[in-house]
């Protein structure tokens, strides 16, 4: 007897519907399709990553042992792994990209009132990419190295929330620093970048969107000293000077003044050298958003470790696309629920609970819930006590 829908029907109610028949349409993704759609894709490979299914075979096994409950969860068509191989090879990966960024955008409007760390009123953003290793003799299109493939996931996360706003993925060989090429630069907005990205053309273009940039200074950076600004050595700040590069090239790129900062990290006594392009912030708060940029390191270990990047259901490039595209949906949806329900509960532990419950006919609220169990552990004092 049914006595309610499943947990990953109720999950599924955060997708919203008419946002996802749009992006299948401006890609023609249903297309002389007859049983299999769009949506059954994708209800099938978040159920996946939701449940760390491994491969095409894992995930046809564990949904045709449901098969009575497949048409609760939402998935009308039959599933083969040869139909969820195709499928995931012939669709546009783009109606997958597309639809995560409908779910990032409502994902930012939730986390938009979210504290920084820092008092500071202005969108901050982390730019940084990671490599996703492939086997080349599988993967031969994602040219990386001469004996190793790999993708490279690119990636602009907003820290307020750590939702990521703008994700590419090229190859491997292509260098971190382009991705700025391909961005729109949000006037006002604050951008922290590692020393990969110093490159004073493109920070200069940064600079003239009237935003702003923090990164680190490379080893090899000539520069002219204008003047120095008064520091407090007790934040950790040693320097802090206005500049200007004395190199051809990065006075050509960027022929404007720069602001230097000198911090030494009271924890690893590291001394770091940072520059940017805002004359207003104190010299300490420049070093915490420094430190902020780690939040997208902790974003790339975590999609590693908890979605299913690692091992891939295709080996053309779109198949690898569409399952990244969607275990970034994936993730954000979780975050959208987590917000809505406004759930205490760590993003780890609201995937952990959903990979065993999302056959169960449970209200979600009640199974991502907190349970007291040193309540549920007391003793009933009616119990009988068994003697021997």
């Amino acid at each position: 007897m049914n006595l309610g829908r499943t947990v990953f029907a109720q999950l599924m109610d955060f997708v919203p519907s008419y946002e996802f028949r749009q992006c299948v349409e401006r890609y023609h993704g249903n297309y002389k399709v007859k049983s299999f759609s769009c949506r059954d894709q994708f209800l099938c490979m978040a159920f996946a990553q939701m449940t760390y299914r491994e491969s095409l075979r894992d995930i046809e096994a564990c949904l045709r042992v449901a098969k009575t409950k497949l048409s609760h969860m939402g998935i009308r068509g039959k599933i083969s792994r040869n139909t969820l191989a195709h499928a995931n090879e012939i669709r546009d990966w783009r109606i997958s990209a597309d639809f995560a960024q409908v779910l990032i955008n409502t994902a930012r409007e939730l986390y938009a009132g979210d504290e920084l760390g820092v008092e500071l009123d202005r969108t901050v953003y982390a730019l940084d990419a990671t490599i996703i290793d492939l086997c080349l003799s599988v993967f031969p299109w994602a040219t990386f190295r001469k004996r190793k493939a790999a993708v490279k996931l690119h990636t602009l996360l907003d820290l307020r929330g750590n939702i990521p706003v703008v994700i590419s993925i090229t190859h491997g060989n292509i260098h971190d620093v382009h991705i700025l090429d391909e961005l729109f630069i949000e006037a006002g907005a604050v951008y922290i970048m590692d020393r990969a990205y110093v490159d004073f053309a493109r920070l200069y273009r940064i600079h003239q969107s009237q935003a702003f940039f923090v990164t680190r200074a490379k080893r090899n950076f000539v520069f002219t000293r204008l003047y120095s600004q008064p520091v407090d050595k007790s934040t950790g700040v040693r320097v802090g000077q206005i500049i200007t590069g004395t190199g051809f090239y990065t006075l050509k790129g960027y022929p404007d003044k720069l602001r230097r900062i000198c911090y030494l990290d009271a924890a690893t006594h590291k001394r770091l050298v940072f520059l940017t392009n805002n004359f207003t912030l104190p010299a300490p708060v420049i070093a915490h958003l420094y430190k902020c940029r780690w939040q997208v390191e902790l974003f790339f270990k975590w999609i590693k470790q908890h979605l299913r990047i690692k091992a891939f259901s295709g080996t053309t490039e779109n198949a690898v696309k569409t399952q990244i595209w969607i275990a970034i949906s994936v993730y954000v949806l979780v975050a959208i629920i987590r917000k809505r329900l406004t759930l205490n509960r760590s993003l780890y532990t609201i995937l952990q609970i959903l990979s065993v419950t999302l056959f169960e006919k449970t209200p979600i609220l009640q199974a991502l819930s907190p349970i007291d169990y040193e309540e549920a552990m007391d003793d009933d004092g009616n119990q009988l006590i068994l003697r021997y």
